[in-house]
């Protein structure tokens, strides 16, 4: 057997991964990998199971759900392991995805030294940004964190 199809213990892979051996038992009891049991028991992963966990990694990054990653990871051929443009398939509707984190980040980052908006009126320039609780009319939690604008 070469080293390629050689299969891993859950701690090889949890070292090349970088991804707690708990993890990834949730990982699999979830579905989102699998693994072989060896005669004593023991877990024993394809290979290519590294990608999909580094898959799984980043989709969280991303900020979609388990359920999510469970749904796209269900997308891939079954029987092989995934190429460069099965990859390419799934990643490439998780443009309009990424480009509202990025939206999101940036009202974080304003929001880091301005009011958040949240109509707590605990910070002394809530006062001015948010005077009558006007955020809380929106809905709760922090309204302009989310992309609510002040009611004019």
């Amino acid at each position: 057997m070469s080293t390629l199809s050689t299969p891993l213990t859950i701690s090889e892979v949890s070292r090349r991964s970088g991804v707690a051996s708990s993890a990834l038992r949730f990982y699999e009891e979830r579905g989102l990998i699998s693994s072989q049991r060896a005669g004593s028991g023991h877990r024993r992963f394809p290979r290519t199971v590294l990608r999909r966990i580094a898959f799984i990694v980043f989709a969280q990054r991303v900020g979609l759900t388990l359920e999510e990653i469970g749904a796209e990871l269900a997308k891939l051929p079954p029987d092989r392991a995934p190429t460069r443009r099965d990859w390419s398939r799934l990643s490439s509707t998780w443009t309009a995805r990424i480009d509202q984190r990025i939206a999101e980040l940036e009202r974080l980052k304003v929001g880091l030294t301005e009011c958040i908006g949240c109509g707590c009126l605990s910070l002394e320039h809530c006062k001015l940004a948010n005077p009558g609780d006007r955020a809380a009319r929106l809905g709760p939690g922090p309204r302009y964190w989310v992309g609510d604008r002040p009611p004019g």
